[in-house]
């Protein structure tokens, strides 16, 4: 695998890391650049170890993932998103813009399911697996920070309307990764 298709798998890997993060971002209500580049390290963490764990489980799991990986990653971005539109329409309560632990988990699992999936393939073929899950998880990295930035500088303006598309936009991705996977059966 060469680093173009190595760059275009990361991209698309961290795409789901970038909304997620951007609608995290969102909740700061400032720019907060530290808190951007946790965010930024939650994600970038957890796509590059989700392919090193898939690419060791290999072959052992790789019908058991590939079967339900969509309907945990709709499930999670669903919920997500649903939080996120339920916290639109209370204004006056404050958005929960932590990134301790236990606020992050779920997001950063829920956007690298589909990364263990690929490191299941990356068992498949010679791929070099520490330059790939560093290509990974740097450019999660860049992406989530940059999302996240994003997002707190758009929040700053309209919050609610923001929070309410970002909802969307989480739901509506998770729709389409189940569609997808139930389509092309």
């Amino acid at each position: 695998m060469d680093n173009g298709e190595l760059l275009l798998i990361s991209i698309g890997l961290a795409m789901d890391a970038f909304a997620v993060s951007l609608c995290k971002g969102l909740s700061f209500g400032k720019v907060n650049v530290v808190n951007s580049i946790v965010v930024g390290l939650y994600f970038g963490i957890f796509q590059a170890l989700m392919p090193s764990i898939g690419y060791f489980l290999g072959d052992f799991f790789a019908p058991v993932v590939v079967q339900v990986d969509h309907w945990i990653t709709f499930i999670l971005l669903t919920l997500i998103g649903t939080n996120m539109l339920k916290e639109s329409n209370e204004e006056d309560k404050k958005m929960n813009s932590s990134i301790c632990l236990k606020a992050m988990l779920l997001p950063a699992i829920a956007t690298s399911i589909d990364a263990m999936a690929v490191g299941i393939t990356f068992a498949f073929l010679e791929v070099n697996l520490i330059k790939s899950v560093c290509f990974i998880g740097i450019i999660s990295f860049i992406l989530s920070t940059l999302g996240s930035l994003l997002g707190s500088k758009i929040g700053m303006n309209n919050k609610v309307l923001a929070l309410r598309f970002g909802g969307v936009v989480l739901i509506m991705m998770g729709t389409k990764i189940l569609i997808e996977h139930l389509i092309f059966l």
